[in-house]
């Protein structure tokens, strides 16, 4: 009997580190300053000029429709390089040296569905995790696997689809799926 348990202990002994390596199957490498895409809101200010100074929203086109100077692409643009961009239209014969700021407003949305209370669109805060995600929806249903979710995020033109955990960060514009459990 005792050789029994000391062989089932030395069976479970792998299984058990398994456990403690089991991370995200996500590349969570640093990904660098946020880009902007469609669904942003941008707050654009323009030094001496009030009636520029608004907030404006980012296009499925991901361009700014701006006064005077028309769209401007700002899709992947960090808000520096919008900033910039936005500049120097304007001062393509419409300000002589424009100084312009931009910063975001609202983010673009998340979406989370599958077993929680109230899946849908939700406005994204930095800095959420999956857990925040899953208790911004009203938190899990009955029947949720409460341990695992499925993560879709858009990564230059194609989506990424991975299993994480309830630590992994969100971005704007990922769909989360919470899957139910099986007993």
């Amino acid at each position: 009997m005792r050789w029994l348990k000391f062989f089932l202990l030395l069976l479970l002994l792998p299984l058990g580190a398994c456990a403690l390596n089991a991370g995200s199957t996500y590349p969570t490498e640093h990904r660098g300053p946020y880009a902007l895409d469609a669904g942003d809101v941008l707050r654009v200010s323009v030094y001496g000029d009030d009636s520029l100074s608004k907030t404006y929203k980012v296009d499925d086109a991901g361009t700014l429709a701006f006064p005077l100077v028309g769209t401007i692409k700002v899709r992947g643009l960090t808000t520096p390089q919008a900033a910039a961009a936005i500049a120097a239209a304007l001062a393509n014969g419409f300000m002589r040296n424009p100084n312009v700021s931009v910063e975001i407003d609202t983010y673009r949305p998340f979406f989370i569905q599958g077993a929680v209370k109230s899946g849908g669109q939700f406005a994204y805060v930095p800095g959420m995790t999956v857990r925040a995600a899953v208790s911004t929806a009203g938190g899990y249903s009955d029947t949720a696997n409460r341990n695992r979710v499925t993560i879709y995020r858009g990564e230059g033109g194609e989506v990424d689809k991975a299993d994480v955990d309830l630590d992994f960060p969100v971005e704007p514009g990922d769909t989360i799926v919470v899957a139910e459990r099986w007993l």
